[in-house]
């Protein structure tokens, strides 16, 4: 097969796992007889610098011919410390999702035995964890209308939803659900919030569509406490932007590290496929990022984007046997005395496991 990809490494230390998690795909590539081509373009801070825009219209050109986009991680110090910047990186990466139409965010959540040690939480509580969390990614507070007041000393972000965009993002959950546990929980704050209202009516219309999935409505503080509390009992999990954006964080943590979290952002045009952590400006260059998570992100885009299952069961039986066999950066180390292993040495021994 012919496998066509944009690859976006943006700011900090995406260049650093994007190298390696490209490593992989051109080895699983030469291992099946499949032939890559790729080109890679600017996002985020990098773009801002080279020529003011951080989603330049040659970039979006390039995410919309290719069959997937390939993308690292946006932010810089330099922007995060100006509160009054006009132009940011993350504006990069909302009018990517936004232009692309990629209206859900699917995450799954999942525990590797050799890592329930670093986990927060206890065993009996982590070990069975394995959900999916399904974000809805361009409507809400982060797309709504915003402003401050001519004095500057009042501000103003706004949450609309439409039906549409409500619709096919919880289609897209019941679907999922559909193909697992067959158990869906709606989270909203709908006591509160009059678009939260919506979301429940909806899915509560939609519901009997789908007989064979058992579905439930949570508030968003209970669905927090329930990620502590029990994340065992959830299979596939959906909700509106910005809640989606801070459970999925809490989330990535009981695994015991957010560089294990891969995503896939899907929707309307070319699926963008990437790590759920940030650009981590501060190891940027020093070759001590934890690539997994982006590793992990190219066998989603194997299977989902590619439709190559037995690929992406190769790159993860290969993240695992890294992890069984101690091969890791220093944020999953677990045993005393353990050797912290650099970015590139833990892509280097990927490469090689698969090419074995």
């Amino acid at each position: 097969m012919k496998l066509n990809i944009a690859v976006l490494p943006g700011d900090g230390i995406g260049p650093e796992v994007v190298e390696q998690a490209l490593n992989v795909t051109k080895a699983v590539c030469e291992k099946f007889g499949h032939i890559l081509t790729y080109e890679t373009a600017l996002v985020g801070a990098c773009a801002i610098d080279a020529c003011g825009d951080p989603y330049p219209d040659s970039t979006h050109e390039l995410c919309m011919r290719s069959d997937a986009v390939f993308f690292g991680a946006v932010g810089s110090l330099k922007y995060d410390n100006d509160p009054i910047a006009k132009v940011r990186p993350e504006q990069g990466l909302l009018a990517m999702r936004k232009k692309l139409g990629l209206y859900g965010n699917v995450r799954p959540v999942s525990v590797f035995p050799s890592l329930i040690s670093r986990s927060p939480l206890r065993r009996d509580l982590v070990e069975n964890a394995d959900f999916v969390c399904i974000r809805e990614l361009t409507g809400g507070l982060y797309f709504g209308s915003r402003g401050r007041s001519e004095d500057g000393n009042s501000a103003f972000d706004t949450c609309e939803y439409s039906r549409e965009e409500i619709e096919r993002v919880l289609k897209l959950a019941f679907d999922y659900a559909g193909k697992r546990r067959k158990k869906l929980t709606v989270v909203d704050k709908a006591n509160i919030l009059e678009t939260s209202r919506l979301w429940r009516q909806i899915a509560q219309e939609m519901a009997p569509n789908y007989p064979d999935i058992e579905v439930e409505y949570i508030y968003v503080d209970n669905a927090a406490m329930r990620l502590v509390q029990w994340p065992a009992s959830l299979d596939v999990l959906v909700t509106e932007n910005m809640f989606g954006d801070i459970l999925t964080d809490e989330a990535s943590v009981i695994t015991g590290s957010m560089g294990l979290l891969p995503s896939a952002s899907v929707g309307l045009h070319t699926s963008v496929f990437e790590p759920i952590h940030g650009s981590y400006p501060q190891g940027a260059g020093k070759n001590i990022a934890n690539p997994l998570a982006t590793v992990l992100s190219a066998a989603m885009m194997f299977e989902y984007a590619f439709d190559l299952k037995e690929e992406g069961v190769l790159i993860r039986k290969a993240v695992t046997a890294s992890m069984d066999a101690g091969f890791v950066t220093e944020d999953i180390m677990t045993a005393p005395g353990q050797v912290a292993r650099k970015t590139s040495e833990v892509g280097a021994w990927l490469v090689k496991y698969i090419k074995g």
